[in-house]
């Protein structure tokens, strides 16, 4: 009897270890962001390099994991992830101690839009953020990042061409 007691108090235990997982891979929602997966040189507007960026699916693709690093040696990563109870993406963003960002949004028009707020560590202020990823078509992908100032009126913040390792003009 004692037996019994103890297999029938452990077998909940059992089937929750067993449970089976979600595969994002195989989910449309999960798979929206897939264009900014890859090996990245990034230029700004004006063609200088500014850094290498790697995205890449984790987590059986639940996760969009981002790796940073810049030409001057800061980095940054960042968790990208389509939160389905919300029906939205999110993004938490961190840097070198300088700042956090952390933004949600979806697919509009083609294009990745999130939106949020900017913590800057050093100061302690906190301000309204967006950022914005459009494929282009010739393979590149457009980050558009704005910061509301104090006025309530959007000012670029960065703004970044993707451009896959390889493939660009640096051989990168």
């Amino acid at each position: 009897m004692r037996s019994f007691v103890l297999w029938f108090c452990l077998l909940p235990l059992a089937a929750f270890g067993q449970q089976q997982g979600f595969d994002c891979n195989n989910s449309a929602p999960h798979r929206q962001f897939d264009f900014w997966l890859g090996e990245w040189a990034v230029h700004n507007g004006a063609g200088e390099l500014g850094g290498h960026n790697r995205i890449t699916a984790v987590q059986q693709g639940c996760v969009l994991e981002e790796q940073w690093r810049s030409v001057r040696g800061g980095t940054g990563q960042s968790l990208n992830y389509y939160d389905p109870g919300g029906g939205q993406w999110r993004q938490l963003w961190l840097d070198a101690g300088a700042s956090i960002i952390d933004i949600r949004g979806g697919l509009e028009d083609g294009s990745m839009v999130l939106e949020g707020s900017i913590y800057y560590l050093a100061s302690g202020s906190q301000k309204p953020f967006r950022g914005t990823w459009t494929p282009l078509a010739d393979g590149r992908v457009r980050q558009f990042f704005q910061e509301q100032d104090d006025d309530g009126n959007w000012q670029t913040w960065f703004e970044g061409f993707y451009t896959r390792r390889g493939q660009d003009d640096d051989g990168n």
